[in-house]
């Protein structure tokens, strides 16, 4: 997996409005996405660009819920996938369709964590999106389709131009994004749930960011791959929630400062701030002041390997944590837990 372990200082946008609490309810049970995505055929290797979008077009929504605008992808035949932050806690949305109609919908799950969220609609013949389950390789044709700034079904260019990505916590003002797909495909305000396509027109990610050229940079956009996708979709069609791996830590940065208040010899890691009470890793005798270093079989240099290493493993399984204590290696096994985004 690739990694980026130096953050330059920028201010991350995330492509739509309505950063609120999100919403979850039970749904009724739906076919697999697998049939209906398999209903759709991709366009043949090497079709031209034009050909591609003509393909993918009709699998392309906008979102509209109160004041936030975003974009969405047709996951399933009455199944539309967005962003959790462009729907925020509304449960009723508007949905403009490709060919212009417009149509209700009503939020039936949303994850937080993932940033995704799952709307049923009034139609219920929509052309599903085919979706690619493996990653796409850096230098591959990237399409970005969706409403930016609510000029819809904008399509735009440019390449993946990396897998892996993470984004650290300070710059997005909650929990770090990890494991993106980076693009140079322009993604903008209202890109927000839409998708990026390879050069088949088949989903490899759902657009969630991107950083302005006023923090100076040129075409960094990312998006959540489809395989996360898919994941948390179909549980939260399934129960209305996603469960996701829990260890129960406030982590932060390992500075130098850090690093000599705690009397600690490692050069790098994620400092434990607090336990929560009764969490796995209470349980497991992890310590506020802890430094973790390994968490299973990854090396943790930074707060974002800990998440990168919890998507590794499900709830229920044991791992090692390497933390360092003083001036001592302590290794202590915890139970993994779950917790709902």
């Amino acid at each position: 997996m690739i990694r980026q372990r130096k953050w330059a200082v920028f201010t991350l946008v995330v492509c739509g409005a309505g950063l609120l609490a999100g919403c979850t309810e039970s749904s009724p049970d739906t076919e697999p996405a697998a049939e209906t995505s398999a209903s759709v055929s991709a366009a043949p290797t090497g079709a031209s660009i034009p050909d591609v979008v003509e393909v993918v077009e009709p699998s392309v929504v906008t979102v509209t819920a109160g004041q936030s605008q975003g974009s969405g992808v047709v996951y399933r035949k009455d199944t539309v996938v967005t962003n959790q932050h462009v729907v925020g806690t509304t449960r009723a949305v508007t949905l403009t369709l490709a060919d212009g109609a417009t149509v209700n919908g009503t939020v039936v799950g949303t994850d937080e964590i993932a940033d995704l969220a799952v709307i049923r609609t009034e139609r219920t013949n929509l052309p599903a999106v085919a979706i690619r389950s493996d990653l796409p390789r850096a230098g591959e044709v990237a399409l970005a389709i969706g409403s930016p700034l609510g000029f819809e079904n904008t399509v735009t260019q440019g390449i993946i131009s990396g897998v892996g990505r993470q984004i650290p916590a300070e710059q997005t003002g909650g929990r770090p994004l990890v494991d993106l797909i980076q693009t140079d495909a322009a993604i903008s305000p209202g890109n927000s749930g839409g998708g990026l396509f390879d050069a088949r027109g088949r989903l490899v990610g759902i657009n969630e960011a991107y950083i302005p050229p006023t923090s100076g940079a040129v075409s960094l956009g990312f998006a959540i791959p489809s395989a996360t996708v898919v994941d948390v979709a179909d549980q939260l069609l399934a129960s209305g929630k996603a469960t996701h791996p829990y260890l129960g830590v406030s982590l932060t940065e390992l500075t130098d400062a850090v690093r000599n208040a705690l009397g600690v010899d490692a050069e790098k890691g994620a400092v434990v701030v607090r336990v929560a009470s009764g969490s796995p890793a209470a349980a497991g005798g992890i310590r506020a002041g802890d430094v973790i270093t390994k968490l299973g079989a990854e090396n943790v240099e930074a707060v974002e390997d800990v998440y990168v290493a919890l998507r590794a493993v499900e709830p229920g399984d044991r791992v090692d944590v390497v933390v360092q204590r003083g001036g001592d290696a302590t290794t202590i096994s915890v139970t993994v837990g779950e917790i709902t985004g």
